[in-house]
């Protein structure tokens, strides 16, 4: 039998379990993904602990993980586009941390050659995150961006998306991780007190558009900056959404697969990196998101669900 990620209660990593599941079908008009690589989320934590059960309530025994790519292993009665053994990526909500994953085509995308299976499971998540936060806050050519927590998962993809716009990025960062901003051509700013002032000393014509990945006050400073709220988005902060009236634009306006496909051709052709913090075998998911909540990492932290080579884009 298949195994996938299960918990049975809310709590720590430590209500995690490994468990054996059913082997799925495709159905008439779905396909079933033998999956490779599963990324891991912050909000997934969240999920977990319960703190969004009023919003996303778990059906115990709940599953996990959303975004994935794998092999197309069968395909269902009415599916045009996708045959057995193609590589494709996509989004399967509390269900991506498994061997095998169900989806419907329009929740699919190919994975083109050239990516590699750590970096395709991270786009219909992270990646569509990030378009989604740069096409709310449109960069334009010549003009100043601020992404904080840069180094993250989300906030290193939505900076090099900005860069592709034309725009200069700057970005907030723990000085550890300057080195590797800079490597994205990405200037870097320390976070913490005295933000602002820092900022102004790094832009000094001003910020034209600000990417809050990380909360903790960004949208504060970003008003404190002149920004207009139009040129906001955060995804971390629900407080500074209902009091400026900033944009909360994240995975679900950009929940398309041609979207993912633009993303994941970026990142074949090299135009786009997807850095890979960390790969876990499935067996040490606990310790996977042990590791995700310190929230002291440069770029994804992935599951392996099958045995892959290192490869694609990664730094």
């Amino acid at each position: 039998m298949p195994k996938a990620v299960r918990f049975t209660r809310y709590g720590g990593p430590e209500v995690l379990e490994i468990t054996e599941v059913p082997q799925p079908r495709a159905g008439p008009g779905r396909v079933l993904v033998e999956v490779v690589a599963a990324a891991l989320n912050p909000g997934e934590i969240g999920i977990r602990e319960g703190v969004f059960a009023a919003v996303w309530p778990a059906r115990f025994p709940e599953g996990q993980g959303n975004d994935f790519a794998g092999h197309v292993a069968e395909v269902g009665d009415g599916v045009e586009g996708f045959s057995v053994g193609d590589r494709v990526l996509g989004f399967a909500p509390r269900a991506a941390q498994a061997e095998f994953v169900v989806a419907g085509p329009g929740a699919l995308a190919p994975m083109p050659a050239g990516l590699g299976w750590a970096e395709a499971a991270s786009i219909a998540g992270a990646g569509a995150t990030a378009w989604a936060g740069v096409e709310a806050v449109a960069p334009r050519p010549g003009e100043t961006v601020v992404v904080s927590a840069a180094a993250g998962g989300v906030g290193v993809l939505a900076a090099q998306l900005a860069k592709l716009r034309g725009a200069t990025v700057i970005g907030t960062a723990s000085e550890g991780n300057f080195g590797f901003l800079r490597g994205f051509g990405i200037h870097p700013v320390a976070y913490g007190p005295g933000l602002a002032e820092r900022l102004r000393i790094a832009a000094p014509d001003g910020v034209d558009a600000f990417l809050d990945t990380f909360g903790n006050g960004n949208v504060d400073v970003a008003i404190e900056l002149g920004v207009s709220p139009a040129r906001i988005n955060t995804i971390a902060d629900g407080r500074a959404v209902h009091r400026y009236g900033v944009h909360s634009d994240a995975q679900e306006q950009a929940d398309e697969p041609a979207i993912w496909a633009q993303l994941a051709e970026y990142a074949g052709k090299g135009e786009l990196t997807i850095p890979i913090a960390r790969t876990y075998p499935l067996d040490d998911v606990r310790d996977a998101y042990r590791d995700l909540a310190t929230r002291h990492v440069s770029g994804k932290r992935v599951l392996a669900v099958k045995p892959f080579a290192s490869e694609g884009n990664r730094r």
